[in-house]
């Protein structure tokens, strides 16, 4: 599509503050722009098409891959956060290929195991820079992906690579990089996916937990926001069956979101009187964002969940688990690296011991991490 072109056909459906593909910052390594699809859309299809993306599917959620088929994966989240992303950045007028690259992009840096693995991790390369799956991210796409003959990595648009520094407002981390000025507020895009990400993460874990049967429904029945949505089903469908309740619960708790966030967002809009992609940069506080009524009604929910099921005592003996799988991975592969794939050793004279070591970790699935433990550690099974 010609410029001139991109910028019409931009002017006619996005707001003001939304983040043109012609105004993109471009690309780290100069490439040519493709004659029928604009530069976010080739970045969404290169994270499609990754290894990184693909290995999602068999990376923990919240249960562990070989806990059961029903359960979310990251690569099920992303996709989730990828839908409930897409339709507040439509309705909102912002750009959705921009925030659908985000959104499939935002948990490649993820480790196997979640959160405990990369606590493992981020504790074995403290003296080395650390751990942060955000940082992660990054790394993958600029470096570790290896599919162009021509440049290193998947050679992201700028906006993309920001949005995965700054997932979840992620100021800190992104001081790390002045590259992506720190103290400027990211596109309305990447705050579309961070809420879009709590939306998601919130309710589908609440989903799994009710099919696991480590959260009651009976223990949900004292939340005002739960209550209120099931005495209004329970109005209207006097005998449905508890499963199709259950769904319809978390189909409406989404939805219930999703509405507050478009409408505090428009009035943020408004209030905070920004007029164009400029003005955005300049808030400090997310502007997409849920009112404080819907703030208040998750907060005792999300609590909830944190003491009940990611602290259960069940999820909370394979977090154990999985982070002495990962230190003792991560000091064999130190101790005597020519236990690594070939093409990884390849990278230490660039990359380091530690940091190849590191990130070969942080690329395994579950599955793949479990049977490299059994591989090297149980005498009996083959090499």
């Amino acid at each position: 599509m010609p410029i001139n072109k991109i910028k019409e056909f931009e002017d006619m459906f996005l707001a003001p503050y939304a983040m043109r593909s012609c105004d993109s910052r471009g690309r780290v390594y100069k490439e040519s722009e493709h004659p029928y699809r604009l530069c976010y859309q080739r970045d969404r299809d290169r994270v499609i098409h990754s290894a990184a993306f693909r290995r999602l599917e068999y990376k923990t959620q919240v249960f562990v891959n070989h806990e059961g088929d029903y359960y979310r994966t990251r690569l099920t989240h992303s996709i989730e956060v990828s839908q409930i992303a897409r339709t507040i950045a439509g309705v909102l007028c912002l750009n959705m290929d921009l925030t659908e690259a985000i959104a499939l992009a935002h948990d490649l840096g993820h480790t196997p195991f979640g959160h405990s693995g990369e606590e493992a991790l981020n504790d074995l390369m403290k003296s080395s820079g650390g751990f942060n799956h955000n940082l992660q991210g990054l790394r993958v796409v600029d470096c570790l992906e290896e599919r162009y003959p021509d440049f290193p990595g998947l050679n992201l648009s700028w906006e993309v690579r920001e949005g995965i520094v700054k997932h979840s407002s992620s100021f800190d981390v992104a001081g790390r990089i002045k590259e992506f000025f720190p103290k400027r507020a990211p596109t309305l895009e990447t705050q579309a996916v961070d809420v879009a990400d709590e939306i998601a993460y919130d309710n589908h874990d609440l989903d799994d937990g009710l099919t696991s049967g480590l959260i009651k429904e009976k223990e949900l029945e004292h939340f005002e926001i739960w209550e209120k949505i099931n005495r209004k089903i329970d109005q209207k469908y006097a005998k449905i069956d508890p499963a199709l309740r259950k769904y319809l619960i978390i189909r409406s708790l989404i939805n219930l979101q999703v509405t507050d966030l478009i409408q505090e967002t428009r009035r943020n809009i408004l209030r905070f009187k920004v007029k164009k992609y400029a003005d955005v940069g300049k808030r400090r506080e997310r502007i997409v964002d849920f009112s404080r009524e819907v703030r208040a009604l998750r907060k005792p929910l999300r609590e909830f969940l944190m003491q009940r099921l990611y602290h259960h005592y069940r999820v909370m003996r394979m977090s154990i688990k999985a982070k002495r799988f990962i230190r003792e991975l991560f000091r064999e592969y130190l101790r005597a690296p020519a236990q690594l794939p070939s093409e990884v050793q390849l990278k230490i004279p660039k990359y380091g011991l530690r940091r190849v070591v590191c990130d070969y970790i942080a690329g395994m699935t579950d599955r793949y991490a479990l049977d490299e433990y059994k591989k090297l550690f149980n005498p009996y099974e083959k090499v």
